[in-house]
C-alpha cells in the first residue's frame, strides 16, 4: 500500500497481520509520513525483542525518495537497494529505452516510436544535466523514471484519440514541459530550457530523420532519430 494521509492506522494494522499470519507487506512512498516512522521504530523495535514470537515468514518492504525523515533505527535494520540513474548520456538513454517493453513497442505506430524515441532522449538530457550542478539546473530537480512512463502514457492516449490526424506537438510540448518534467521545475529560467528542448526535438521534422544534438555543424557528430524500425534496431542506434 502506498502511504499517505489516513493510512497510518491501516498500516499498522496490515503489519500485525503480516507477523502473526506471515504475509509480506509492501509499504510505498514512506517518506510522506516521517511522523508515523518513528511509531514504525517502535513496532519493529517490539517485534525484535519478542524474537520467536511472531511468524517467520513475515518480511516487511519499504520504499522511500532519499529523506532525513527516515529514523536511524529503520535504516541501521534494512537491507537497502537503491536504483540511481548511471552517468552519461548513453547509458541514460539506454536505460530509459529498455525501460519500455520490447513487445509493446514493436507493435507501436511509427509516430509513436519517433516520438518516444525523441522523448527518451529529451529524458536522458534532463537527468544528465543534475551532473554539472547550478551549470544544469539552478536548483536540483527529482526527475525520475516515473516522469518518462506517464509522459509515455499520456503520449498513448493522445494518439489513440487523434487517429489519423495532425500529431498535437503543441500539447505533448505543455504536457511534458509544464506538467510532468514541468511540475518538477520552480525557476523560470529552468522552465525556460526545459521548453526550448521540446521545442526543438517535438515538431514535424521527427518523421523525418531530425537531428538530436544540438548546435553540432561543422563537428562531425550526429544523432539522429532513426526511421521507425524494430525495437533492437534503436537500441543498436543508441551504441553508436
Amino acid at each position: 500500500m502506498a502511504l499517505g494521509q489516513g493510512m497510518d492506522e491501516i498500516a499498522k494494522r496490515r503489519i500485525e497481520e503480516g507477523n502473526k499470519e506471515g504475509h509480506w507487506i509492501m509499504l510505498e512512498n514512506i517518506h510522506l509520513m516521517p511522523t508515523w516512522l518513528l511509531e514504525l521504530e517502535k513496532i519493529l523495535d517490539a517485534y525484535q525483542a519478542e524474537a520467536g514470537a511472531g511468524n517467520p515468514n513475515f518480511k516487511l518492504f519499504l520504499s522511500a525518495d532519499p529523506s532525513d525523515g527516515i529514523p536511524i533505527g529503520i535504516l541501521d535494520r534494512s537491507i537497502k537497494l537503491t536504483n540511481e540513474p548511471p552517468q552519461g548520456l548513453k547509458p541514460n538513454m539506454k536505460r530509459a529505452w529498455t525501460y519500455f517493453p520490447r513487445e509493446e513497442i514493436d507493435d507501436k505506430d511509427p509516430k509513436v516510436k519517433s516520438i518516444l524515441f525523441a522523448l527518451c532522449f529529451f529524458h536522458s538530457t534532463m537527468i544528465e544535466r543534475r551532473r554539472f550542478g547550478p551549470k544544469g539546473w539552478n536548483m536540483m530537480y527529482p526527475f525520475s523514471i516515473g516522469d518518462l512512463r506517464d509522459s509515455y502514457l499520456v503520449l498513448n492516449k493522445y494518439m489513440e484519440s487523434n487517429q489519423g490526424a495532425k500529431v498535437p506537438f503543441e500539447d505533448l510540448i505543455y504536457i511534458f514541459g509544464e506538467i510532468m518534467y514541468g511540475g518538477h521545475i520552480v525557476n523560470d529560467w529552468d522552465r525556460r530550457l526545459c521548453h526550448a528542448y521540446l521545442v526543438g526535438i517535438m515538431n514535424e521534422t521527427l518523421f523525418d530523420e531530425l537531428e538530436l544534438f544540438p548546435f553540432i555543424e561543422g563537428k562531425n557528430l550526429s544523432f539522429k532519430v532513426p526511421i521507425a524500425c524494430p525495437f533492437d534496431r534503436y537500441l543498436e542506434h543508441i551504441e553508436t
